[in-house]
């Protein structure tokens, strides 16, 4: 191979590790964020939604999801602006 060949393969290896480096990272600060979320809005709230949850009252497991899906929704809005 030739030194320009193995320059560029080391580079594009470069970029792809610190690509995965920087995915793990916002994986990381995502699942904090979303615990944190949770738990501010489960002190917001007077219910403790997680029993509710576990005795099986749908309609708090409705809101909590909906709770987590306008988290996504947010998020999804803040990538995509230019």
């Amino acid at each position: 191979m030739e030194e320009g060949a193995i320059m560029d393969f080391l580079s594009l290896l470069y970029s792809f590790l610190k690509a995965i480096l920087w995915a793990l990272v916002g994986a990381i600060a995502m699942s904090l964020s979303m615990g944190i979320l949770l738990k501010v809005y489960d002190v917001m709230t007077p219910i403790n939604e997680w029993e509710e949850i576990k005795k099986g009252n749908l309609a708090t497991a409705i809101l909590m999801a909906a709770v987590i899906l306008s988290y996504g929704i947010v998020i999804a809005a803040i990538m995509i602006a230019p």
